[in-house]
């Protein structure tokens, strides 16, 4: 319990030194920037796979709030139901690298978090966040796909071998537990190669898990609690779903630098561990 109440101490004076709400905030403006070319990108290739637009509309609404998937509505009912072709290999090049402003974001605050000076190569930094933009794209094509494709399957595998209900229970438990893996694989990834500073995975681990499992109660908590209760359209009017929008990534930010505290303090600790044993 000890250990623990000490952790939790260096991790506020972390938070409060970084200022992660001021962080959080830079990385939605960022973000919301960024977040319809990555949905160009990532939906253009949505229509080689047959979903139903209903079903990603549907699914993208489990994670986030209603009124913020209206405003890709339109958007992604084209994209879906219209592969884009060959002759659009520019325009999503184009979207790629908007995309990766917001990945770039996340680097400048993993620096800030780990305070250390960014001294790679403008290239470089642009490469990497490029790599991990396209990362995070294919993560959410699989959050997109499990749902749908899981059912298939469960429904398949149960009528094939005459499972009962609970095994169908567990399968389903299963796939959402799959995709919770998938989103701390994909953290992993984020958390180890975004700040300047070599990590160990092991060093990473903890903050992947807590900012996936995170993530996840404030999303479906925050789109609980605006398809329920928090009428912002009365209050704003048309730009409400501008609004909650923009809410829903700064949680998001503030979740994602949560995680990279997270590391950080368990980073300075192996490191003090190592100077008190030499």
């Amino acid at each position: 319990m000890k250990k623990l109440k000490a952790f939790f101490s260096d991790f506020m004076k972390e938070f409060k030194k970084d200022d992660v709400p001021l962080l959080a905030a830079a990385q939605a403006y960022y973000y919301i920037l960024s977040i319809f070319p990555m949905l160009l990108f990532a939906l253009t290739i949505l229509p080689f796979l047959n979903l139903n637009p209903d079903t990603v509309i549907t699914v993208l609404g489990d994670v986030a709030p209603a009124d913020a998937v209206s405003l890709f509505e339109e958007n992604i009912t084209t994209l879906v139901q219209e592969p884009q072709g060959i002759l659009s290999a520019v325009s999503l090049l184009v979207a790629l690298w908007s995309a990766s402003n917001g990945v770039n974001a996340f680097i400048k605050s993993s620096n800030q978090a780990y305070d250390v000076e960014e001294s790679r190569s403008f290239i470089k930094v642009r490469l990497i966040a490029l790599g991990l933009t396209i990362s995070l794209v294919l993560a959410l094509i699989v959050a997109l796909v499990l749902p749908v494709f899981g059912n298939v399957i469960i429904s398949f595998i149960t009528s094939l071998l005459s499972l009962p209900p609970q095994t169908e229970i567990l399968f389903q438990i299963l796939r959402w537990v799959v995709a919770v893996v998938i989103m701390t694989s994909m953290l992993l990834i984020l958390y180890r190669f975004a700040p300047n500073k070599t990590l160990k995975w092991k060093e990473i681990i903890v903050g992947s898990l807590v900012a996936a499992l995170l993530w996840q109660v404030v999303s479906l908590g925050f789109a609980f609690y605006v398809n329920n209760f928090g009428n912002y359209s009365a209050t704003y009017g048309s730009i409400g779903a501008v609004i909650i929008l923009l809410l829903w990534l700064f949680l998001t930010g503030l979740v994602l630098m949560v995680g990279a505290e997270t590391n950080v303090v368990i980073h300075r600790r192996k490191m003090l561990e190592k100077k008190e044993d030499n």
